[in-house]
């Protein structure tokens, strides 16, 4: 059975754009694929700490070597990674902020993002073990950064790419909802544009 990981990092609730379109596209890819399921970690609500002196200490030595909490800081990580190693699909939620991500987010990445778990050193440079995923990534901001004047000042998808990447995850999307600054109008017209995305997104998958 092909799984859908939903990672929405936003601290907004329900008032949050990016989640609730990353919400709709796992819904809409799970509707069009009968028995995938959704897991979802909603960082916003739940946020994961960040790494500190034990969890950091936890993930580089050999389980036999850990102390009770390095062990079960470790276990906290290994989670996480097996999440997301199980998942087909990864759709992930974040507003711009400072121009980049959650700190939320960050923390999840700092998790997941393991030596001999999701990539591995070698002689030729490193290689990424989570592949074979399609990844999409919801970016809410309330100016425009896709294109124009501010693009240079998009650091959220830059990093994305690039950490996902360094994992084996290449393939993916990007659905932006943004100018929500700009007024009632042009908030509704960005809403519009990005759920007409994802419904062609879950088409095309």
């Amino acid at each position: 059975m092909s799984s859908i990981l939903l990672v929405t990092s936003s601290p907004r609730g329900d008032e949050s754009l990016s989640s609730k379109v990353a919400q709709d596209l796992a819904n809409e890819l799970s509707a069009r694929d009968n028995g995938t399921s959704i897991v979802h970690r909603d960082l916003g609500a739940n946020p994961i700490p960040h790494l500190d002196s034990v969890t950091t200490s936890a993930i580089r030595k050999a389980p036999a070597d850990r102390t009770p909490e390095e062990a079960a800081a470790a276990d906290y990580s290994d989670k996480l990674v097996a999440e997301l190693m199980a998942a087909d699909t990864v759709v992930i939620g974040t507003g711009l902020i400072n121009f980049n991500i959650y700190s939320t987010l960050k923390s999840w990445i700092d998790n997941v993002a393991r030596a001999g778990q999701t990539f591995r050193y070698t002689e030729n440079g490193p290689i990424g073990l989570a592949t074979g995923k399609k990844v999409y990534v919801v970016l809410a901001s309330g100016g425009v950064y896709s294109e124009g004047p501010a693009s240079g000042m998009n650091h959220a998808v830059p990093y994305l790419t690039t950490v996902l990447g360094f994992m084996g995850m290449t393939d993916v999307e990007v659905i932006y909802v943004e100018g929500l600054a700009f007024g009632p109008e042009a908030a509704e017209k960005a809403i519009a544009a990005a759920q007409q995305r994802t419904r062609q997104l879950a088409l095309a998958a």
